[in-house]
């Protein structure tokens, strides 16, 4: 606990970086996947070629995707954008699946229905579908934001300050104190944009709830 006390400022440091580079992933990964998704369940064409390429790029290193993506775009090695960019495609790599797959599950009827009631294409999507799969996006959001947090500790070994800064020096200290501080901080990163998801998710659908007597 001396420890603790000791280093809190640059705990709560490493803890604000951490949350940092963990929410824009998420919220970018979700405005990309929502429209893809749609594409890939609206037109059969396209399903094919854009989930295999969201296959392929889920394949890829997060570690050597770090290291590739400031030639490719031409930042700075510890830049934090990279670590931002590459858990963005990956967050799409994750969601685009479940997004096609929530639009799919929306009956035919629904989207007929719809239609007879005067509903433009853009305000069935809008007003019927998107609401209809937000239950299924946001089950799979769950699992983009735990992923996304976890990997954020990973840009550490390129120099982006983290919570995984607490890892690696723990590590080579073989200090456990260190260690479990860092893995209590991920976990409660994820556990508080977790819990934000399902609040948003419940905001977004009222009918989901359990009706009061």
């Amino acid at each position: 606990m001396e420890w603790i006390f000791a280093n809190a400022e640059n705990i709560w440091r490493l803890t604000r970086d951490h949350f940092a580079l963990s929410l824009p992933p998420i919220v970018l990964g979700l405005v990309f996947s929502l429209p893809l998704g749609w594409l890939a369940h609206r037109y059969r064409w396209s399903r094919g070629a854009l989930l295999t390429v969201s296959g392929l790029l889920y394949t890829i290193p997060s570690l050597p995707l770090f290291v590739i993506l400031p030639v490719l775009i031409g930042t700075k090695i510890l830049d934090p954008i990279n670590v931002v960019i590459a858990l963005t495609l990956y967050a799409v790599a994750l969601l685009l699946r479940t997004v096609t797959e929530a639009f799919d599950s929306v009956s035919p009827e629904v989207r007929q229905s719809s239609l007879a009631v005067g509903f433009s294409p853009l305000q069935r999507v809008t007003r019927v579908e998107l609401p209809l799969a937000l239950p299924i996006v946001v089950a799979g959001l769950r699992v983009v934001s735990a992923s996304t947090v976890s990997l954020v500790s990973v840009g550490s070994l390129i120099g982006v300050s983290s919570l995984g800064d607490l890892f690696t020096s723990g590590f080579q200290r073989d200090f456990p104190t260190e260690i479990m501080v860092g893995i209590g901080g991920t976990i409660l990163i994820a556990g508080l944009l977790d819990l934000l998801i399902v609040l948003g998710g419940r905001w977004c659908t009222p009918w989901m709830r359990p009706a009061r007597s």
